[in-house]
């Protein structure tokens, strides 16, 4: 099989061939049809990250495979390995844990540290093979929808879907505004249209990718550079109920809280890096609320994609290309170039 992988921090990832493995038990050996391309492999190709103050959290493993976002069609099995047959192809729920913890008791496998995620801790679909560890982890994609475009949903999908499940919207007159509309963020977009009946207020540093909003159906839009946005949003609105940050840096979170109504929700979600600085009485004085939201759950990949099987989750083109430009790739997202989600296709 080839996969690739990475070396030096930040360096091009490394083409690599290696026997294909076998799987045993309940292993699933899946052929990669299209694997998606996220930011967090940027974070993850580097080696770090930002925590602000000069401060990093150090995840670099040379040699490791990238790539989570997983459409594939299964090739093998192990013995043991029930509800799979051979032309299977399914989307991949990489967000896999130990199995045993307080969290996977839970069914939060994905709060599992270190758990055992496909292209974060264990291998994943930058490559044309990827091993799953059980069944219960592949879900159909019915008909609705393309590989390419089924191959973002374990990430990009499912992070938006878990994000505007936890906002706090009390009425039909309460406010939401979504900062960030990359590829996440524009999944966002599409589910709090299609699924959620909000209508989201949209913020980003990009004017194409605000255009793209507009295209989506949102008529609220804001360019993250305006001076003093957060309270100019507040003041024109009344405050907002709930803001989702897909970026996660100190401006967008300062955005994000400025904006709130008293007992207001900030949720976090990107990982760009930097550190939030509030004053502590404002929190109990506003009645805020702060919340990490990090990709989603078992169960909440299963309610999205009977969404997706339903047909009520539009579909979106998204940028397909060669396994061998992963690098590539990787550049351009970091660079901003991109709008919408990039996927891969092993040749």
């Amino acid at each position: 099989m080839i996969e690739y992988q990475t070396t030096e921090p930040g360096a091009s990832l490394r083409r690599v061939r290696r026997a294909t493995p076998v799987p045993v038990d309940k292993q699933i050996l899946m052929r990669v049809v299209a694997c998606g391309v996220c930011h967090s492999d940027i974070h993850l190709n580097e080696g770090y990250f930002d925590l602000g103050d000069d401060k990093k959290l150090e995840v670099a493993q040379p040699g490791h495979v990238l790539g989570h976002e997983i459409f594939g069609e299964v090739v093998a099995y192990g013995p043991q390995a029930k509800n799979v047959a051979i032309g299977d192809r399914k989307v991949i729920y990489p967000w896999i844990g130990c199995g045993s913890c307080a969290s996977c008791r839970r069914g939060e496998e994905h709060l599992c540290t270190p758990g055992r995620a496909l292209g974060i801790v264990t291998s994943g679909g930058f490559a044309d093979h990827v091993l799953v560890p059980h069944s219960r982890y592949l879900f159909e994609k019915g008909n609705k929808v393309d590989d390419g475009f089924a191959a973002t949903l374990a990430c990009s999908g499912l992070t938006a879907y878990s994000a505007l499940k936890k906002a706090q919207m009390s009425g039909s007159d309460e406010k939401l505004v979504i900062i960030g509309a990359g590829g996440v963020g524009s999944m966002a977009i599409r589910l709090a249209l299609s699924v959620f009946n909000y209508e989201p207020l949209v913020v980003d540093v990009d004017d194409s990718k605000l255009e793209q909003a507009r295209q989506l159906g949102v008529r609220q839009v804001f360019n993250a550079n305006s001076p003093d946005l957060g309270r100019e949003i507040k003041k024109t609105t009344g405050g907002i109920a709930t803001s989702i940050d897909f970026v996660g840096s100190s401006s967008s979170t300062d955005i994000g809280l400025q904006c709130l109504r008293k007992g207001g929700k900030l949720i976090i979600v990107g990982l760009y890096g930097g550190m939030l600085r509030v004053p502590i009485p404002f929190i109990p004085m506003s009645q805020r609320t702060i919340q990490g939201s990090y990709v989603g759950s078992l169960d909440e990949m299963g309610e999205l994609m009977d969404l997706v099987r339903s047909g009520e989750i539009p579909p979106f083109p998204v940028i397909e290309r060669q396994l061998e430009n992963v690098s590539t790739a990787l550049i351009e997202l970091k660079q901003g170039k991109i709008v919408g989600r990039q996927v891969l296709l092993p040749g």
